[in-house]
């Protein structure tokens, strides 16, 4: 669970929804005139531009901005200069019956015991790493588009207020709801691009750069190992990948 991105959430319409207690009673923030022009006109209008399997299924992609579980680097680089000392010692074939949680390294190591050279995996590898990207940023778009289109939803909904305001001017009990629904499209359109759609899109992305750096990571590994180098060349080749203040060797000296 990432703790960060519940915690944002909540604490974002906890905020909001005191200051609209303090402003009066709650109700009046609430409008379904409003909320179906924000929420179903936004909906249908980034459906409009992607399908329907892809709408859908952005859904699954949100969670990762709430349950996502990646791979340490460390970890990654001890299991690759692991596997290349195994690998010096024993030959590929070693590398068969090693414990290898990780599917993309997985995927890899399986190549090297089958036999395919270095051409072979790196492309196969970086296909997936390229399809796998092209899938995430799918998701990202789907909920940028969210952002994009609920202020002109809002803003649609404001003039459709505005109109019904200056059309019944004769009739004073019409002024409020029009003015009510004219504020509050507004309202509910900054809500949900700002507070949902842009924070989960920019979350995603962050999720994405993750998954895609450990790929790299695992193919150097992978290929490194393929090509005999030593493991403590490999360890300090590979510790390019963390920060500086995290690059002490994993190899004892």
């Amino acid at each position: 669970m990432d703790l960060a991105t519940l915690i944002g959430l909540l604490g974002a319409f906890a905020f909001i929804v005191m200051a609209m207690l303090l402003g009066g009673d709650l109700v009046m923030f609430f409008d379904t005139s409003s909320l179906l022009i924000v929420l179903g006109g936004s909906t249908f209008v980034v459906l409009m531009k992607y399908n329907i399997g892809q709408f859908f299924g952005a859904a699954k992609i949100a969670v990762k901005a709430f349950i996502f579980k990646t791979d340490n680097p460390e970890e990654l680089i001890a299991k690759i200069v692991e596997m290349a000392d195994a690998a010096r010692k024993g030959g590929f074939l070693a590398l068969e019956e090693m414990d290898i949680a990780n599917p993309f390294m997985r995927k890899g190591i399986d190549m090297l015991v089958d036999g395919h050279d270095a051409e072979v995996v790196r492309g196969t590898l970086q296909k997936d790493i390229s399809l796998t990207n092209e899938r995430h940023e799918q998701g990202v778009g789907i909920f940028s588009s969210f952002g994009d289109v609920a202020p002109a939803m809002g803003m649609i909904g404001t003039l459709i207020g505005l109109v019904a305001m200056l059309s019944n001017m004769d009739d004073p009990k019409s002024i409020g709801p029009a003015m009510a629904v004219a504020l509050l499209t507004t309202l509910y359109g900054s809500m949900l691009a700002n507070m949902v759609a842009i924070p989960i899109a920019d979350k995603l992305t962050l999720r994405k750069e993750q998954e895609r750096l450990n790929k790299r990571l695992i193919l150097d590994g992978v290929l490194a190992i393929q090509d005999g180098q030593n493991p403590r060349v490999i360890d300090g080749y590979l510790k390019n990948y963390l920060h500086e203040k995290k690059r002490s060797s994993i190899i004892d000296e």
